[in-house]
Parts: structure tokens; sequence; C-alpha cells
């Protein structure tokens, strides 16, 4: 066994030794090893010659069923015109107000009374999504924080929309749970930051 593994590891080694070891470059494994000049010819000096393109690299290609409107003849503006005046960049949005967990967490609240109250034909049903508008009228100075306040508002109806169809003991304690904490949420940030 130990003849017949040396007759296979022989050739192997004779060949492995026959040429000698070479580092190749990562260019060399992708495109082969260049040719080497014999010593006394002079060294052919390639120079870079650009592909002639005759055709765009991207076409944007039409869909099927619409046809192509020919467009109207535009004049060419002078290429040293001055662009027009820039866009303004967009508005930074000041750092969040230091209650704004709490306040998104009072819109979340505000969304399930609205959901809740009126399925169980509590008198104050309609009142929640008016006193959601007050608070967006109020505390939305900006777009970002009107959109996290209408989310969270969102998200409170639309978990429990999910779950009650009809009023049940269990969306009248929810219901009551809310009102709860949002009342304390309420009493906190008026009486921590004022207003």
């Amino acid at each position: 066994m130990r003849r017949s593994g040396l007759l296979f590891a022989l050739p192997a080694l004779l060949l492995a030794a026959s040429q000698p070891a070479a580092a190749q470059s990562f260019f060399e494994r992708l495109f082969g090893i260049p040719p080497r000049p014999q010593p006394g010819q002079p060294v052919p000096q390639q120079q870079y010659r650009p592909v002639p393109q005759s055709q765009p690299q991207y076409r944007q290609q039409q869909p099927p069923q619409q046809q192509r409107r020919p467009q109207p003849q535009q004049t060419q503006k002078p290429a040293a015109q001055p662009q027009q005046q820039a866009e303004p960049a967009p508005a930074v949005e000041p750092p969040p107000a230091p209650y704004e967990k709490e306040l998104l967490r009072l819109a979340e609240i505000m969304g399930s009374l609205a959901m809740l109250r009126p399925l169980c034909s509590a008198p104050d049903g309609a009142e929640w999504s008016r006193r959601m508008q007050v608070l967006l009228e109020a505390e939305g100075t900006t777009p970002g924080r009107r959109e996290r306040l209408a989310g969270a508002y969102n998200k409170g109806y639309q978990a429990y929309a999910l779950t009650y169809r009809v009023c049940t003991p269990s969306a009248q304690e929810a219901s009551f749970r809310f009102l709860t904490e949002g009342e304390h949420l309420a009493h906190n940030i008026t009486g921590r930051y004022g207003g």
C-alpha cells in the first residue's frame, strides 16, 4: 500500500519540480501571464486605444404597449449659461421635544380610544378623533412630527380594530385602562413641561 502511494506521488513531484514556482498577481490570474520577451529583443510598447462606440452603452426601452410621441424641437441653450437658482436644501428638523415619547404614547392611546369608545357606545366616542386633531395642530410643528403623531394614532386605532368587532367586557376594560393612562400622561406632560 505504501508503494502504490509512492507511485502516485512521484509523478506529481516530478511535474512540480520541473516548472519554477511563480507568484501570480490578481491580473495574471484573470487575464493570464503575459508573454516574456527574449533577451536582446526590444520590449513592445502597447498604447491605449479606446474602443469606438457606435451606440450608447445603455438604452432606455419603451414598454411595448406605449407608442413613442415625437418630442417638440427645443432650442439649444449656450453651455456657458450659469445654472438657474438651485433648490433650497430641505429644512432640518429640530431635535425632538423632551416629552416626545410620552406625547407619542398619548396619541396612540387616543387612537385606541377612538376605536373602542364608539364600539361600546360611550357618550364621548366621537370626541377622540377631534381631540387628536387639536393635538396635531398644537404639537405638529414640522411635517415629520405630524407624521409621527398621526402614525402613533393610526397604530393604536388599527391594533384594536383588528381585535374587536363588537363590544366585549375586555374591550370595555381596555377602554377604561386607556382612559386612566391617558389622563395620567396628560397631567404628567402639562405638570412637568407646562402647557
